[in-house]
């Protein structure tokens, strides 16, 4: 499925770049041969008799129209979702699902993870997203991207902003993007702020977790200093709106927050409270990761997460060969 159809110049630019992209990658695996997930380890639910939701959580897929490398390892991904044996209820992709924004760039991640059989697809964008280019275009793609996963696997969830709420099996998912363009950063306005109380203020009366989902970290968070390695205050995070943000959510019980962008491996910055707020930096799914474990830094890793009625378990697991890691895990409790 074309996701965008030719209209116009750029669109035609886009077309061909993709086709142009196709064509470098299938010389790459000429000389460097795929090697698939083992299925000795499929996906599957702890209990299955008594889980409630589950989703894959992968960070910072950046894939690119010249770093080739990358695809390798969405590819392999997308065949263990495939190899699934308990149902998985939504992907969640945290951000920098293209390393430039272009047509081709995210053609080609539709095109890889489309026809897994997972039922919902929950994008945030990330800087990577929206970043050297103008934000009305930046949104177009970020929109038709996440519409046609939607689409194509049955879901009814529709998005026309980069922010944005959606129930899976009575589970919500609130996700926030960034109002402008930003380097590196994201920028919330007052209005998107405000609704982001108020949808936590009414997910969290059900008394069950709310997944909220951005791409940066809260300042001060997640190892952010030591990740980043930079002098300058608060870089590497979310940005000017960051104490906004944690004390938004630390009015609430049962936030959970999904983060990527520090490119970490597992490791101390994997997981923290941060007051109410349980906060989970995801690695990269596609590049090699720093300042974790070792054994916990490589690409291809993110989470499988099994939601029960009084625990949310974040599995880890190395999806390029199929493995959970249980080393990893966590477990966050519902109050």
């Amino acid at each position: 499925m074309t996701i965008f159809p030719i209209q116009g110049l750029w669109s035609l630019i886009g077309t061909v770049t993709y086709k142009l992209l196709c064509a470098l990658m299938s010389l790459f695996y000429t000389f460097n041969a795929f090697v698939s997930p083992a299925t000795t380890d499929p996906i599957k639910a702890i209990d299955e008799d008594n889980v409630k939701m589950t989703f894959a959580a992968w960070g910072d897929p950046q894939i690119s129209n010249y770093l080739l490398k990358r695809e390798q390892y969405v590819r392999g991904g997308a065949e263990d979702l495939a190899n699934a044996v308990t149902p998985i209820d939504a992907l969640v992709l945290a951000g920098d699902i293209t390393e430039n924004g272009l047509y081709a760039e995210y053609q080609f991640v539709y095109d890889r993870i489309a026809n897994t059989g997972v039922k919902n697809f929950i994008a945030s964008s990330g800087n990577h997203d929206i970043r050297l280019r103008f934000y009305s275009d930046a949104l177009e793609h970020f929109t038709t991207f996440t519409n046609a996963l939607n689409e194509n696997a049955g879901s009814d969830l529709r998005v026309d902003s980069m922010h944005y709420r959606y129930s899976v099996n009575g589970y919500e998912f609130v996700v926030l993007g960034s109002d402008k363009m930003v380097f590196e950063e994201s920028y919330f306005s007052d209005e998107q702020l405000e609704w982001f109380d108020a949808t936590l203020k009414e997910t969290s009366a059900t008394g069950k977790p709310t997944f909220v989902v951005f791409h940066q970290v809260l300042k001060g968070t997640n190892n952010v200093e030591n990740a980043w390695n930079s002098s300058v205050e608060g870089a590497g995070s979310v940005g000017d709106q960051s104490d906004a943000l944690q004390e938004i959510m630390n009015r609430y019980d049962n936030i959970i927050l999904i983060t990527g962008h520090l490119h970490q491996g597992f490791g101390v910055g994997t997981y923290e409270l941060v007051g109410k707020i349980h906060s989970v930096n995801l690695p990269s799914v596609t590049i090699d990761n720093k300042d974790g474990d070792d054994a916990g830094n490589i690409p291809g890793i993110g989470y499988m997460v099994e939601v029960y009625d009084d625990e949310v378990l974040f599995r880890a697991r190395n999806f390029a060969k199929g493995e959970y890691m249980p080393d990893y895990d966590i477990k966050i409790d519902i109050v």
